[in-house]
């Protein structure tokens, strides 16, 4: 490691001891920006990346709420306001029993890059909670997410800081959050991004994440002369953004052979067709099962506690979770002849995994890029939210597409080495370190 990050990481780690994942994301941007902010020496004089990586706000509270039985159940509540430097906080909300400071810390550094890729004037951040709403009723749900916007509500705002959907926080979940927001703040404003289209929301949104994925694989293949058109594609994860990534995989001619969830992964060989995908989108959005009937009811294997990265394919899309690529994984899937990795997720690939991927030079679009849409989507229903106004299903679409390839250009412009590899990392995180660290400047040390 070059001595200059292991200096400034040994700095990080004794300011967010136990922070695993906040550590990576900060270190993985470090390795790129390091070397670029020497040679600009005004970032480095007023000391943008350690400000960058220092919140500007986190907020922690209790979130206590009645189950069913009539019992008291105790989460702990999040928002990390990471950077409003260009615009509003936004980022998502995500429920889950991993949730912790560190993660939230992670994921909320990734979004103020990412969302500064998108060119739309959003700042960075992120929230959620310990809860989990696998197993809980609507209104245990119901009551949760009341409780929880109880506190949040008075530190965020259409203006301020604007929440979205994450991890275990879909239509529902954000259906409550809102309903209690106007309530307490008796004003309908867009200040929660992922509404329903009757009451705000914006179309596409649903399927933004795993579409952008499609379209900036689609980006990088054509680098090379390749297209998604007759190419075989491993998608782990079974959620929102695998679903719309392999149904736009699937309308682009690519062939998706794999589907996952926390229990393992089922491979069909004839592909995930648009019936079989419905039968997914049933299964995992209303009758929240698990993948392995899929593998039941269409004869097809499962692999138990196993993920996707074994079978042959000529592109990867992790949609899952953090660290789902690690780096014997993605030596096999290089191996095996995989030519493009997209990630759908946030930081699914281990930085041992990232290197491999760059060492063998094939094409490996970042998180913070690639899943760029759902962010970007968000943005553009704000805007519809500002101006009262929706737009059609094609309009959206064709916003969503062109910022997907706009962050494609930013990213070939920074990350083009002299042998012409485009290095979409360093493109990715010096791309979108520049207009932050260009209105950090701007707006003094504050």
């Amino acid at each position: 490691m070059d001595p200059r990050v292991q200096q400034f990481m040994a700095m990080i780690k004794a300011k967010n001891p136990g922070e695993n994942e906040f550590h990576q994301a900060v270190q993985e941007v470090a390795e790129s920006l390091i070397p670029f902010i020497e040679e600009n020496p005004k970032y480095k004089h007023a000391k943008i990346l350690e400000r960058i990586a220092e919140p500007e706000r986190t907020i922690i509270f209790r979130v206590p709420w009645l189950d069913d039985k009539g019992e008291v159940q105790i989460n702990r509540g999040f928002r990390i306001e990471m950077n409003s430097a260009i615009g509003p906080y936004k980022g998502g909300l995500r429920l889950h029993p991993t949730v912790n400071l560190g993660i939230l810390k992670f994921l909320a550094f990734e979004q103020v890059f990412k969302n500064s890729l998108t060119t739309l004037p959003m700042g960075g951040g992120k929230g959620g909670s310990d809860f989990d709403p696998k197993g809980k009723s609507d209104n245990e749900v119901m009551r949760f997410c009341q409780s929880f916007m109880s506190e949040l509500f008075r530190h965020i705002g259409a203006d301020t800081d604007v929440p979205a959907g994450d991890i275990g926080v879909g239509g529902r979940e954000i259906g409550f959050l809102f309903g209690q927001y106007k309530r307490l703040k008796n004003e309908f404003t867009g200040v929660l991004t992922g509404k329903g289209i009757e009451w705000g929301g914006s179309l596409i949104r649903p399927e933004a994440t795993g579409y952008g994925a499609t379209y900036f694989a689609e980006e990088m293949l054509a680098t090379r002369g390749e297209s998604l058109k007759g190419k075989t594609v491993c998608i782990s994860g079974s959620g929102n953004v695998a679903q719309f990534a392999a149904e736009k995989v699937t309308e682009l001619g690519g062939k998706v052979v794999t589907a996952s969830d926390s229990n393992g992964f089922i491979y069909d060989p004839k592909g995930i067709d648009s019936d079989k995908l419905n039968f997914i989108m049933e299964l995992k959005n209303v009758k929240r099962g698990r993948i392995k009937e899929y593998a039941d009811k269409y004869g097809v294997e499962y692999f138990e506690g196993k993920r996707p990265w074994i079978i042959k394919c000529d592109i990867a899309m992790p949609c899952a979770t953090q660290n789902e690529i690690n780096e014997e994984e993605a030596k096999l899937l290089v191996k095996n002849g995989c030519i493009c990795v997209s990630e759908g997720s946030n930081m699914p690939s281990t930085i041992e995994a990232v290197n491999v991927f760059l060492n063998a030079q094939i094409l490996y679009g970042p998180g913070k890029a690639a899943n760029a849409g759902g962010v970007a989507t968000s943005g553009l229903e704000m805007t519809q939210n500002s101006m009262r106004l929706p737009w059609s299903r094609e309009e959206v679409d064709e916003k969503l597409h062109t910022i997907m390839k706009n962050i494609h250009k930013t990213c070939v412009k920074y990350g083009k080495k002299e042998n012409g590899f485009i290095n979409y990392v360093d493109g990715a995180n010096i791309g979108g370190f520049v207009k932050v660290a260009n209105a950090m400047i701007a707006q003094g040390v504050v």
